[in-house]
């Protein structure tokens, strides 16, 4: 069953190149980002994972724990965590699941059979810190994942879940933001005392509310 937006992420138990976690222990108070590879000694996923080890901070700095999983087994990653850092100028620094039995592949519904029913398609599960999945991406196995676009989305996750209101399209941090439909005007002026620009009644745009 495919997991959707709101589901309780799947817990699981699994070996990783830093050790054995249980997920939601791992994941803690944090938030995490779950992202699959088909397989080892792929060529774009070589090119993600470098990316990903070198904005790590990034990550941090938004308290997200970032964890990849491949069906292969663990000595495999390590093994391609060679030719990572050799080519990408950046160890990896975040653990790798092993899944070769698939168990966490199939929990997340990563096998698509009309893609390959062998190998996981190359997801993205961003999960909060209630442990429900807040935004679920696949991707082809030609297109390399936007891991900027990811961190623009957990931005927006994070300021949303701490105030009513919704981001725009293509909304960076520090823009502008829309108020909610759900709020007053009355509750509104308590809300956002700086005031807004209501371009229509059901569109009121403000200051970003946490700068």
């Amino acid at each position: 069953m495919a997991v959707r937006l709101g589901d309780t992420a799947p817990d699981f138990t699994a070996d990783t190149t830093q050790g054995t976690i249980n997920f939601h222990e791992w994941l803690g108070d944090s938030w995490g980002v779950l992202f699959s590879h088909p397989k080892d000694f792929t060529p774009v996923c070589t090119t993600e994972l470098g990316y990903v080890a070198k904005i790590k901070p990034e990550f941090e700095k938004r308290n997200v724990k970032v964890i990849g999983l491949s069906v292969d087994p663990v000595e495999s990653h390590v093994k391609w965590e060679g030719d990572i850092e050799e080519t990408q100028g950046t160890a990896v620094n975040f653990p790798m699941i092993g899944d070769p039995d698939r168990k966490v592949a199939d929990l997340y519904d990563m096998i698509h059979p009309n893609a390959n029913d062998t190998m996981t398609v190359r997801s993205v599960f961003v999960i909060g810190p209630d442990k429900k999945v807040k935004l679920t991406i696949t991707y082809p196995a030609s297109t390399g994942r936007n891991f900027d676009e990811i961190l623009r989305v957990i931005d927006s996750l994070q300021l949303t879940a701490g105030y009513k209101v919704a981001t725009p399209a293509n909304w960076q941090h520090g823009g502008d933001v829309i108020i909610v439909p759900a709020v007053s005007d009355d509750e509104a002026k308590d809300l956002f005392p700086g005031g807004w620009d209501e371009q229509k009644p059901y569109l009121r745009v403000t200051k970003q509310p946490n700068l």
